[in-house]
Formats: C-alpha cells, sequence, structure tokens
C-alpha cells in the first residue's frame, strides 16, 4: 500500500477488511475513552496497563487450546481485575503491587504456554502489538457485542458512576450500590481492554485509555462534555492513525499513539497558551 495517497481514502473504504478496522476501532475507541476517563479521576489509570499485560496469558492460552483468544483473554482479565480488587480489600496488597503481582501471574502463564507450544507464532505478534486491519468478522462481532454492553453500562449508571468516582462514602449514604457498582466497573475495566486488544494490542491499550481523556480534561468542560470530548479524541486518534497506516504502509497501533499524544499536546499547548 506504499504507492497510496489520500486521495485513495474513498477507495480504501470500499474495501471490507478497511470497513471492519474502521468500525471496530471507532467502537473499542468510544468504550475505551470513556471508561479511561473514570479511571482517570479515580486514579487507576496503571490498572489498565496491568490488566493488559496480565491479558497476555489469556492470549496464549487461547491460541493453545485452539478457541478464540479473546474469549479466553476475556476470562483471564476478568479473574485478573477481581483479584486485584480483592487484594486491596483485604489489606493483602496496596493498589500497585496487587497491578504487579496480576501482571506477573499473567506473563508468567503466557511464557509457560508458549514454551509448551514450542515458542512465538505470528499471530500471537498481532495480539501484542496489535493488527485491526485484519479484524475478521469474528473479531468484529466479539468487539460488537463487548462494546455494546460496556456503553450501555456506562450509559445507565453513568450519574452512579460519577457519584461513586467523587465521594464513595456519600454515595453509600445516598443508598447507592457502591461495592456492587464498583465490582462490575472493574469487570467492564476487563472487557474494555480485551476490545481493545485486537484494534491496538497489549502493549500499548493503556495509551487508548488514558490519552483522550487526559487530553480532554486539558480543555476544563463540564463532565459531560469532557465525557464527549474524550470520545471524541478517541475516535479520531484511532480513524487518523487507521488511515496513515493503510496508506503509508506502518504499524497501526504506533499511528494511533502517536496521534492520541499529539492531540494531548497540542491541547496542552492550547491552553497555556490561552
Amino acid at each position: 500500500m506504499a504507492d497510496l495517497s489520500l486521495l485513495d481514502i474513498p477507495r480504501l473504504l470500499g474495501y471490507q477488511f478497511f470497513q471492519y478496522a474502521i468500525i471496530g476501532g471507532i467502537i473499542a475507541a468510544l468504550a475505551c475513552a470513556w471508561v479511561g476517563l473514570f479511571l482517570i479521576l479515580r486514579k487507576e489509570a496503571m490498572i489498565g496497563g496491568g490488566i493488559a499485560h496480565t491479558a497476555f496469558g489469556g492470549i496464549a492460552l487461547g491460541l493453545f487450546l485452539g478457541i478464540e483468544p479473546l474469549l479466553t483473554t476475556l476470562l483471564i482479565s476478568i479473574l485478573a481485575v477481581l483479584g486485584i480488587a480483592y487484594m486491596r480489600k483485604k489489606g493483602l496488597a496496596q493498589s500497585d503491587s496487587a497491578i504487579a503481582v496480576m501482571y506477573a501471574l499473567g506473563f508468567a502463564l503466557g511464557l509457560i504456554i508458549i514454551s509448551l507450544a514450542g515458542g512465538f507464532n505470528v499471530e500471537l505478534f498481532s495480539y501484542l502489538f496489535g493488527s485491526v486491519l485484519t479484524i475478521d468478522t469474528t473479531d468484529l462481532i466479539i468487539v460488537s457485542i463487548l462494546g455494546i454492553f460496556t456503553i450501555l453500562f456506562l450509559g445507565i449508571f453513568y450519574k452512579e458512576l460519577l457519584s461513586i468516582t467523587f465521594d464513595e462514602e456519600s454515595s453509600r449514604l445516598m443508598g447507592i450500590p457502591v461495592k456492587p457498582l464498583s465490582v462490575s466497573f472493574n469487570i467492564l475495566v476487563a472487557i474494555t481492554i480485551v476490545l481493545s486488544i485486537k484494534v491496538i494490542g497489549i502493549i500499548l491499550v493503556v495509551a487508548l485509555l488514558v490519552l483522550p481523556g487526559l487530553t480532554a480534561l486539558q480543555l476544563r468542560l463540564s463532565f459531560k462534555g469532557t465525557t464527549i470530548a474524550a470520545i471524541g479524541f478517541g475516535i479520531l486518534s484511532i480513524t487518523i492513525g487507521i488511515m496513515l497506516s493503510a496508506i503509508y504502509n506502518v504499524a497501526t497501533s504506533g499511528i494511533i499513539v502517536f496521534t492520541a499524544a499529539g492531540l494531548f499536546a497540542w491541547t496542552a499547548v492550547y491552553r497555556r497558551l490561552e
């Protein structure tokens, strides 16, 4: 695709693989930006990176067993995020230490499985670094289901999650079921990470969770405005990244992250020059 230009974008949109990439990318960006904003405000942004790296074990397990890797990754990620929450609640470890434990266990599981399978393969690398342009029908269906569930949950419990994020104790006094919602949100984090792995990869997924939200926060809007802006920045990063990577034949996930980082830098400079 090295001989393509921006004028070829309409032609690329006629190909099914490109349509799947754009649709899957937008779904992932929307979910990541929204969930990521809550993680930033809760000061739990690094849990995304920890769970993403723990997911390495789930990917390896799925490939080893010959079943859909995203499904085994979802299971491992949910177990990991619940394990982190349990260790924090029982005082077994602080947040960063609990994340480190799950991070190590997930990677260790992946390495053991890889050694049993005889080493790395190309498909495993696609999950490590992302491969949005190779999304197939099965991937798109899984990403769509997980994305719709995430968006519906956030839409239905938006006010409750907002209240818990800023004042958990007052939320409890108001009768909001803090514990069930917190557990559900933790599971939602795992779901969001899994639906993003195919798009941007295990290694860089935390950027898609954090950068759009940080960019939107620079604008100092209302919370609703910040949420909409974060989603917009996420979708813009994904769309530009996919198009530029297709035209110039470079790593899609890398371009997506640099685009998101560029938007963050631009808004930060713009805000300080006002």
